[in-house]
């Protein structure tokens, strides 16, 4: 059979593109390499979950710096990386899609505007079920609607911190979050996920599956309703081991995929990536052809290239006197210094970036985090006490920081972090905040390479054919029938979390395949 259009990746970019185009009546193929992930009891468990990496890909990549293999955070049911998110959904910023000095260099412009983008952030936030209160952060962009739903309310202990936040002068304000607070009433009434504890009397939220799905996760917010269309069909369990070109090499006319140890061949008139920057790349790569000897789309010689994965730490912050028994932590952010300092001449022009609250820590992931710094019962005491951090902000898409494939066809990637002394700066003035309110210790902790969850730029959007992958409108330069609409399309990185943008670009890019079709 030969679908108008095949999809491959049911993740955010994926099933958004879906369940644009589901009501179309185009015949749509949505393929993915795993099914759902099993609801079980495992999915609260927090040992399963930190320990032992429940649910993680097993599949390794190679740090090309070290030449050394290393277990990237891949989650591959349907709905991707979204089944263990925590469900921070903001907007990128309108000075974010022009060009921006950092402190390590030029961040590159988009070549389409926050205007072009603002009705599509509207439907993804309706879409994902997004919980805020609109003018809470005075520096969000503008809308012209309200939040779908109003903010979470703060547990006691955040709702003291955000107040005395507030009182040192930082705009402390309601994290918006895509959840349901039940599949009949998303938006009111009690939240049930506040009340679901795993082992350590904590909600089990920020980076665990949700058993009753109500987090808003892809699976939950797009591919389910989009397969509920009988003109979409999906099948899981399918590695797309390649994409190949007719004869004259300027159309696809299929994918090459094993399914259940068997190669496999999927027809269609257009075909749309959305497998992730990564893999994305890779898949490209992996199908360099006669008339594609760089690979696929790749004329310009950009596939693989600026990559980006956020600028990340964890930022333990801890106040002796001040026990910490909240179980929901995830609803408070900070975007004080997301462009500078104001009033500081040395920093006001810099831009730091994006703080958000995670779910509460244990003693046992602080020692995990920071091993050998200290016995089981200081981390628990730590722990008891503490108010866990996200410090996020926007890296460059450096040329050289790029996926490769090694020649046995594994994944390579090379990344030279940016703008780290900035992100330090960030967490100076968090903590030069918290300190009046009584916090005295404080626990930096960089993120790995492997933590890949906002990974982006691969395959970047531009004008240009001669220095980007795909058109404003998501097709590829190189071919007349392939789309692109995951984060690898992202000219730069923000420091915002990448889930609503992809969301957001993916509905816009179904417009452009919509007129296609």
């Amino acid at each position: 059979m030969t679908y108008d259009l095949c999809i491959i990746g049911a993740g955010v970019g994926g099933g958004a593109l879906a369940q644009a185009l589901a009501p179309t009546g185009k015949r749509i193929l949505l393929l993915n390499r795993l099914g759902s992930l099993p609801r079980e009891s495992r999915n609260w468990d927090p040992k399963a979950m930190f320990t032992e990496d429940a649910y993680k890909s097993e599949e390794l990549w190679i740090d090309d710096a070290t030449d050394l293999p290393f277990r990237p955070g891949m989650y591959y049911w349907l709905g991707g990386n979204t089944k263990v998110y925590g469900s921070a959904l903001l907007r990128l910023r309108p000075q974010d899609f022009g060009e921006l000095q950092t402190m390590d260099g030029v961040s590159p412009a988009w070549p389409i505007s926050y205007d072009d983008l603002a009705p599509f952030y509207d439907r993804a936030e309706q879409t994902y079920h997004v919980h805020g209160r609109r003018g809470a952060d005075p520096f969000e962009p503008p809308s012209s609607r309200p939040f779908p739903h109003p903010a979470i309310e703060h547990d006691p202990r955040i709702a003291d911190v955000a107040e005395g936040l507030r009182s040192q002068g930082v705009d402390a304000f309601e994290l918006p979050m895509g959840v349901q607070f039940s599949r009949e009433d998303p938006g009111s009434g009690p939240f049930v996920l506040r009340e679901t504890f795993d082992a350590m009397g904590r909600a089990a939220f920020d980076g665990y599956p949700d058993l009753l799905h109500l987090k808003c996760d892809a699976e939950v917010a797009s591919v389910e309703p989009a397969v509920a269309h009988s003109n979409v069909d999906l099948v899981t369990g399918v590695d797309v081991t390649r994409i190949v070109t007719d004869d004259s090499g300027k159309r696809i006319s299929h994918l090459e995929a094993v399914l259940e140890g068997e190669t496999v061949t999927f027809h269609a008139d257009a075909f749309a990536l959305c497998a992730g920057a990564v893999n994305s790349a890779a898949l490209l790569l992996r199908s360099a052809s006669e008339h594609h000897p760089d690979g696929l789309a790749n004329a310009s010689g950009r596939v693989g290239r600026h990559l980006m994965r956020h600028v990340t730490s964890k930022f333990y912050t801890v106040a002796s006197q001040s026990p910490n028994p909240t179980r929901f932590q995830k609803t408070l952010a900070v975007n004080d210094f997301y462009f500078g300092v104001p009033g500081d001449p040395e920093w006001e022009s810099v831009p730091l970036g994006h703080i958000h609250l995670m779910g509460k820590h244990a003693g046992w992931q602080i020692l995990q985090d920071i091993p050998g710094a200290f016995t089981p019962e200081e981390a628990d005491a730590i722990a008891a006490n503490s108010v866990d951090w996200w410090v996020q902000g926007e890296d460059l898409p450096l040329e050289d920081n790029r996926v490769t494939l090694g020649d046995d066809g594994s994944i390579r990637v090379r990344y030279v972090e940016t703008n780290r002394a900035a992100q330090e700066e960030l967490m100076n003035r968090l903590e030069a905040a918290l300190r009046p309110l009584g916090f005295d210790r404080f626990l930096r902790v960089p993120m790995p390479l492997g933590v890949m969850n906002h990974q982006c730029g691969t395959c970047r959007m531009g004008t240009d054919p001669s220095s980007s992958v795909v058109g404003v409108d998501g097709r590829a330069h190189d071919l007349e029938n392939l789309w692109i609409a995951d984060a690898s399309v992202f000219p730069s990185s923000g420091a915002t979390n990448p889930t609503l943008t992809i969301a957001a670009n993916a509905f816009r890019v179904a417009t452009h395949l919509e007129d296609a079709l």
